[in-house]
């Protein structure tokens, strides 16, 4: 199993080039099952979640044609079309569940395993079962699959959910285009990756108008077009990076990214001191000498604080001149990093929801262990300014989400090195 051997404490400077979003990839590669026509998507992120998506696809009888960078693929229909999404496929990530509206929208029937993932909470599949029975289908639970099918087309309807969900939105989003009639569906997720995914469908010929905040309207069409579409831009790699510069003093250009879609994350890195210019597609970024303190972040549904850069922010707030409080409402075990940032020194107290984080933190190098893929950024943030090595392991969760971050951090100044 590959580790990073990490020497600090380092100093960034350079270009970072962000990679396409994992997070809107997913849902676009799972949504391609709703085509007969052929669909080439771009600017893939070369990630292990997205290596599984295809291979999930092509199980499913979808021919994939990968570019030789792999950053395109061209997909297109077999004749052989299969229904069964295997445990063995999906048991790694969680995104396997979106083949399912596809599935059911398509072919009206599926048999699909229950999704795993990263360890960092419940993350109930009910949402997305609930919102597709009000759409036809009709399902069953047995030994770990979802056996689910409908009497021929699913049927428009309105559904508001009762939580804020990205993926049961993105399920139903991707069922009701090929639905009969008129989807009205309330009390959305809005992430840009959903927005992505919108624009990818409409681009294609799917009828869909966001007519509120959170309320999105569906047309049921017979079809949808062959189309070519490239995938947005990673906006959690970018606030990794951001936060690289800042924990180091460090002073970077990040390219290939809209800084509008970070203003939250943006304006936080402000008020702990940092210096930043955003131009179209490029943010420059300077970390400050002193790093202040923040009071209180939440993790909440976008457009505010993201979970996924929560353990991020973490690190660069033990560097802080004084205590700060990160509140995570959104999953219930996404602490799982605290434990090994305090094996690097860090004094971090956690009280149900609440981390209090006492900040002067001299990190330690020392041996620690992933747990996920946000936590596993964290340390790997946290290891670039300790003193001496650091050894991380399990570092699969990182290659999960984040494209040859090692060679990304070597260009910018950072000693890593990853051992096999």
């Amino acid at each position: 199993m590959d580790k990073f051997l990490i020497r600090g404490p380092c100093k960034i400077k350079g270009e970072v080039f962000i990679s396409g979003s994992k997070n809107a990839a997913l849902p676009i590669l799972a949504s391609t099952l709703l085509f007969d026509k052929p669909v080439t998507i771009n600017n893939l992120p070369r990630v292990r979640d997205i290596d599984t998506m295809l291979k999930l696809l092509k199980s499913l009888g979808s021919k994939i044609q990968l570019s030789k960078n792999k950053k395109s693929v061209k997909i297109t229909k077999s004749k052989n079309q299969k229904v069964f999404a295997s445990y063995s496929l999906v048991k790694t990530m969680r995104a396997g569940i979106l083949v399912l509206g596809p599935l059911i929208a398509k072919h009206h029937m599926s048999i699909t395993s229950l999704p795993g993932g990263c360890l960092i909470g419940a993350r109930p599949v009910n949402y997305h079962l609930n919102a597709l029975k009000k759409l036809g289908m009709e399902y069953k639970i047995k030994k770990g699959y979802i056996h689910a099918n409908s009497k021929g087309k699913l049927k428009g309807t309105k559904i508001k959910f009762s939580n804020v969900s990205v993926g049961a939105t993105e399920n139903s989003i991707i069922a009701s285009c090929l639905a009969k009639g008129t989807t009205i569906l309330k009390n959305c997720a809005v992430e840009p990756e959903i927005k992505d995914l919108t624009n990818f469908l409409i681009s294609a010929g799917a009828k869909i108008k966001w007519i509120g905040k959170r309320t999105v309207q569906i047309e049921g069409v017979k079809s949808l077009n062959s189309v070519n579409y490239s995938v947005m831009s990673d906006r959690i790699e970018t606030g990794t990076f951001c936060v690289a510069a800042c924990l180091t003093r460090g002073n970077i250009i990040i390219k290939n990214f809209d800084p509008k879609i970070i203003q939250t994350e943006l304006n936080l890195l402000r008020k702990i001191g940092a210096k930043i210019k955003t131009y179209d597609n490029k943010i420059y970024i300077n970390g400050p000498n002193k790093i202040k303190s923040l009071n209180n972040i939440v993790t909440k549904e976008y457009p505010n604080f993201p979970t996924d850069l929560q353990a991020q922010f973490m690190v660069l707030l033990c560097k802080a001149k004084g205590r700060s409080i990160i509140t995570e409402s959104i999953f219930e075990n996404r602490f799982m990093h605290v434990a090994e940032l305090r094996r690097l020194g860090a004094k971090i107290t956690v009280k149900e929801n609440k981390a209090i984080i006492e900040g002067d933190t001299n990190f330690q190098g020392a041996e620690l262990m992933s747990s996920d893929l946000r936590a596993s950024a964290a340390l790997v943030l946290a290891a670039i300014v300790a003193n001496g090595k650091s050894i991380i392991n399990r570092i699969y969760h990182l290659d999960r989400g984040y494209e040859k971050i090692e060679k990304k951090l070597r260009k910018i100044g950072v000693n890593i090195k990853r051992i096999s």
